[in-house]
């Protein structure tokens, strides 16, 4: 019993912590970055940081307790791995258009794209995250994939999506660093350097603390041994779909 609420208050922390990371990513780019915008402008790129955070590290993360949830042990799993897939998908959309915001973006203002740190870790954690949905799509829903396929692949599943949500968060945090950097340097919209701690460096890096404690709650829920769902062999294998 005292593990179970010790759950539920780290899961409310988790969901807490999701939303708050989401409003603050958006009122930063509405406040001090001008609003939003699709018209190859930097306010379209606003849009990035938002889907991004929004997409690959909040509604990932929300996706990735899921089986954790103690109330969803005693029901099937089916209706679970297509929520879980749901949620998924619709991260991976939200990260789809978070980069065609950017490189977007890129081109139309002839600036060079994939030269940064951020850059790179972000295209492979995007690259990776498809990849992993796809494949997930293939083994896990598909009813035509063999159940000692789904045993053998399940713990890779389970590794591989840890290790995507810990590169997102890298990739989120370089990338508010970089576009403090970027933005103190610019004459028209930045009034101090970032070294100078101006309001906006101040909201942006508590929104990069915000988004770690958002990462360490979720990897507390997904590493506890004590929160792992109980294996259902019978349920595990059962197509999610007839044949």
């Amino acid at each position: 019993m005292k593990s179970v609420v010790h759950f539920y208050v780290t899961y409310f922390l988790c969901l807490i912590f999701g939303v708050i990371c989401v409003i603050c990513v958006v009122h930063w780019n509405s406040k001090w970055r001008g609003g939003f915008a699709w018209d190859g402008s930097a306010l379209q790129f606003n849009c990035h940081p938002v889907m991004m955070v929004t997409g690959l590290v909040v509604l990932y993360g929300n996706a990735a307790v899921l089986y954790r949830i103690p109330w969803t042990w005693a029901q099937e799993k089916q209706s679970w791995k297509l929520l879980h897939a749901a949620l998924l998908f619709f991260a991976m959309i939200m990260c789809i258009l978070g980069l065609c915001a950017a490189f977007n973006f890129h081109n139309t203002n002839h600036i060079p794209n994939l030269y940064s740190l951020h850059s790179w870790v972000g295209i492979s954690t995007a690259t990776l995250f498809i990849l992993q949905w796809l494949l997930g799509l293939a083994i896990f829903i598909l009813p035509c994939s063999p159940a000692a396929c789904r045993k053998l692949l399940k713990p890779v599943h389970i590794w591989m999506g840890s290790m995507i949500f810990i590169m997102a968060i890298a990739s989120c945090l370089t990338g508010i660093n970089e576009k403090l950097i970027f933005i103190s340097q610019g004459k028209a919209n930045a009034t101090q350097r970032y070294s100078a701690l101006p309001s906006e460096a101040v909201f942006a890096n508590t929104l990069g603390v915000l988004i770690t404690a958002f990462g360490l709650l979720v990897l507390k829920i997904l590493f506890s041994q004590r929160w792992q769902r109980p294996e259902d062999d019978c349920n595990e294998n059962t197509p999610l779909l007839p044949p």
